[in-house]
């Protein structure tokens, strides 16, 4: 890894935000604030200020990964993705510290504007307040630090935790005040289908990681078994949206579009499953964000079409 003392350009800074795994960031709180809408509780100020601080989040965990692989060596020659920042030497460790700090500035004003703007009491303010100081830590805490959470195989329970149970059931929370059973099949979807992203990320890299000491639950269960792992994922997650949209009363042709959803998700599940060797897995991880956001999309009209075709 070079060092450098130039300061990065735009496009650098543009690239380690990772743009390609932002849409991820939104599609709990996209699927949160339709059934919100469903339910006549719909706020567009809580809904665009949760996708802003879902979108710092996801930017925050991005820059936190880039130092921390490059710190501990993991993001080396041998690492099969694309040159990350630090490792390319474009962006040194201090300034990715800074980067990282302003970050969280800026995570910690959009999260207070948003709990300010949509919660009355004082409890739920400090509640939300502490579920967002968890969630800048656990961004963080991925792979910086003395023991990095990541590099022991919790970070798939970090993923389903924030970006599917909290995502999804928080932000309905924000729009509505409650909380409600309608709500937990799709954070389950939403928390699966973002794992899945994740461990197309962690298989990609499995044979540099296990070297590193990067103990991914792709590394613990080799590469045959994170394929299968990833089969479960992205079916149990399509169909928890699936099966949402039948208790939601959807009729039988609005339920024809998941053909749709069904057919991307089956060329990526195809590719997955014909991989012999790790790196052939490197572009299926736009591919997976693709499915992903396909999937939560569909759920997300067919949820809204419902209301006027009922």
């Amino acid at each position: 890894m070079t060092q450098t003392s130039s300061p990065a350009t735009l496009s650098v800074w543009f690239s380690a935000a990772r743009p390609k795994t932002l849409p991820l960031a939104l599609t709990s709180i996209v699927t949160a604030s339709a059934l919100a809408y469903s339910e006549g509780a719909f706020s567009l100020p809580v809904a665009l200020l949760a996708l802003l601080t879902a979108t710092l989040l996801q930017i925050l965990s991005n820059l936190a990964n880039d130092y921390g692989d490059a710190e501990k060596g993991t993001d080396n020659e041998n690492r099969v993705g694309p040159m990350r920042a630090v490792q390319s030497g474009a962006v040194s460790l201090a300034t990715m510290r800074k980067a990282i700090a302003i970050n969280v500035l800026l995570t910690i004003a959009s999260g207070l504007a948003l709990v300010t703007y949509s919660l009355d009491s004082l409890h739920n303010v400090i509640v939300f307040c502490g579920l967002g100081i968890l969630a800048i830590g656990a961004a963080i805490a991925y792979t910086m630090g003395s023991k990095p959470y990541g590099y022991v195989g919790l970070g798939d329970v970090s993923v389903f935790t924030f970006f599917g149970l909290l995502g999804v059931l928080g932000t309905y929370f924000l729009h509505t005040g409650t909380l409600s059973m309608m709500t937990i099949l799709p954070a389950i979807g939403c928390g699966l289908l973002s794992v899945a992203v994740l461990n197309v990320n962690n298989m990609r890299d499995i044979e540099n990681d296990a070297e590193c000491g990067k103990r991914t639950v792709a590394v613990r269960l080799g590469l045959e078994g994170a394929k299968r792992y990833h089969y479960l994922l992205v079916i149990s997650g399509i169909a928890s949206l699936m099966v949402t949209n039948l208790v939601l009363a959807t009729p039988v042709w609005l339920l024809t579009a998941w053909f749709i959803a069904l057919v991307v998700t089956r060329g990526h599940l195809r590719v997955v499953q014909q991989a012999k060797q790790a790196h052939e897995l490197a572009p299926q991880l736009p591919q997976m964000v693709k499915c992903a956001l396909v999937s939560n999309l569909v759920f997300v009209l067919l949820t809204i079409f419902t209301l006027f075709v009922s």
